[in-house]
């Protein structure tokens, strides 16, 4: 019986330690996935441990005893297995393999990508949305005290505008407790392009979240739904109707054990319920806005992009090898968001040879061959134009100005907000212009491309101002960056002119049926008016 008795406390011991360490790391099983072969490797020592001390082996008995030979030869061997496949997945043998896996177009910039109005483009980073949530949860005095903002801030499209949205979380393990019945009870949404931040308040609060610290807890409650998913970095989003959701992407494994990743699968699990859809990639709902982590699709496009001609040319010959720049952004096209960055020669790092676009819904990867300034380069120039005030370039926006590739820049002071803008054409990076307001900074950067003969078409600049006149068919006010703009439509055009009441002041004497006359320069949603003319 004592003996039966210790073979059963043996095996309950190493059954705890085993759940113990599974419910703490929650490796998937999955033998594509590293954390399983480790979870392997650590339950093969631990029986081995408990053996040697049921048995109270010296250490010349562990030399002979053949369980512990048979433990340790069987480590060993997977140890070996786990080297070896971790060699034949990876690029030294498997280049052709890995820049295939992303299958990149040739694009064209003026069709791609549209031109923004002023009051369309996002002018937050992270880094600045954090500020902004921070401050109004500062400003919450029933909740300050319980819960916190997480830093997660993904970028979305929400009703066609980009926006960034992060949860709350709870502040400590004791406001977890006194709350976790009621769950976290909002989130924080932050229009990027007016920066108006917004504390969703929900009828019912999310119970599954990151700082959950048993079952609810997010990656937990995943794991032991989906035990043998490898899960992606999660993101947070909201639905259409603001509805929060984890989305969880689920790695593929392309090429031998460990190599050739990309997404095969996502995960929806909704935050309030803990209830969760399972779909294919090619099936994720139009509003999830990322399946592909950007990490993930830069790292695919430097496959590409450097294994043209195998493995060993990306070190030694490096013909043709081309890489992403350090950093990116994200551009919001067509209800997607596209991860963007420039594109360099491997060896050299002077001037971007063109720019590569990414669907991270998709992976649709998109390469524009437009040679220019990197994105350093061009966060220099326009730091350089303000060197007295000492602000701080965020990293660039992709912009279509005039049918040209533009960087769109804020400028930041040492407190992290936003106090001015820059445009620099990409070509020419010489060509910078900044000011206070993104209309502002528009104009002089049209005025700019004109004077130095960019962006003309047919002998005719895109930036030269039309006239027009007519009668006043409607009108609407609007506030952007704490500026009066009057938006207004005239009889026999379905066009729509913008007038900034600070630089047009007149424009309050007008109304509809009035007679107006304007001069104004062409955009692809709403000519922006330079000036009211006299009749």
């Amino acid at each position: 019986m004592k003996h039966l008795g210790r073979k059963i406390l043996g095996a309950a011991v190493v059954v705890i330690v085993a759940f113990l360490y599974y419910y703490i790391t929650l490796p998937a099983i999955n033998i594509h996935s590293s954390n399983f072969w480790i979870f392997i490797f650590a339950a093969v020592a631990v029986i081995a441990v408990v053996y040697a001390v049921k048995k109270r082996l010296g250490r010349n008995e562990l030399k002979e005893s053949k369980v512990i030979k048979g433990l340790g030869g069987l480590l060993l061997l997977l140890i070996l297995v786990y080297v070896i496949g971790t060699l034949l997945s990876s690029p030294i043998v498997n280049a052709k393999k890995y820049q295939k896996l992303l299958k990149v177009e040739d694009g064209k910039f003026t069709e791609d990508i549209e031109e923004l109005t002023f009051d369309q483009i996002p002018i937050l980073d992270k880094e600045s949305a954090e500020i902004l949530g921070n401050r109004k949860m500062g400003s919450m005095s029933d909740m300050v005290s319980q819960f916190e903002v997480d830093s997660l801030y993904s970028q979305i499209n929400y009703k066609e505008k980009p926006v960034r949205v992060t949860p709350l979380k709870y502040a400590n393990p004791i406001k977890w407790f006194t709350n976790r019945k009621e769950g976290i009870p909002a989130y924080i949404m932050i229009d990027m392009t007016t920066q108006t931040t917004e504390l969703v308040k929900m009828s019912e609060g999310m119970k599954y979240s990151t700082s959950e610290y048993f079952n609810r807890n997010i990656y937990r409650h995943l794991r032991f739904r989906y035990p043998t998913y490898i899960f992606d970095d999660l993101s947070f989003e909201i639905d259409d109707d603001g509805v929060p959701y984890w989305i969880a992407p689920v790695k593929k494994f392309n090429i031998g054990l460990f190599g050739g990743e990309t997404i095969g699968r996502v995960v929806l699990c909704n935050a309030i319920t803990g209830e969760t859809v399972d779909y294919a990639i090619e099936d994720v709902p139009q509003w999830i806005d990322r399946a592909y982590s950007a990490d993930l699709l830069v790292e695919l496009y430097n496959y590409h992009g450097t294994l043209k001609h195998g493995f060993f040319n990306s070190i030694l010959g490096q013909k043709d090898c081309l890489k992403t720049t350090e950093g990116y952004n994200f551009l919001a096209i067509d209800d997607d968001v596209w991860v963007y960055t420039g594109v360099t020669s491997i060896t050299s790092d002077q001037s971007n040879v063109g720019f590569v676009l990414m669907n991270q819904r998709t992976m649709e990867t998109k390469y524009y061959p437009v040679e220019g300034a990197t994105e350093t380069s061009a966060m220099s120039s326009a730091e350089g134009q303000v060197q007295d005030l000492k602000y701080k370039a965020t990293f660039p926006l992709l912009l279509n100005v005039s049918g040209e590739p533009t960087y769109f820049i804020a400028l930041k002071d040492d407190a992290g907000l936003v106090k001015k803008y820059a445009m620099v054409n990409v070509s020419k990076y010489q060509v910078v212009a900044i000011d206070d307001t993104i209309s502002a900074c528009e104009e002089q950067y049209h005025d700019m491309l004109a004077k130095n003969g960019i962006g003309t078409e047919n002998g005719q600049n895109t930036a030269d101002e039309l006239e027009i006149s007519g009668t006043v068919t409607k009108i609407a006010q609007s506030v952007i960056e704490g500026n009066s703009h009057y938006y207004i439509m005239l009889e026999n055009s379905q066009e729509i002119f913008d007038v900034s009441v600070a630089e047009n002041i007149d424009i309050i004497r007008y109304d509809v049926g009035s007679q107006i006359k304007l001069k104004y320069k062409q955009g692809t949603k709403t000519n922006t008016v330079t000036e009211i003319l006299k009749e």
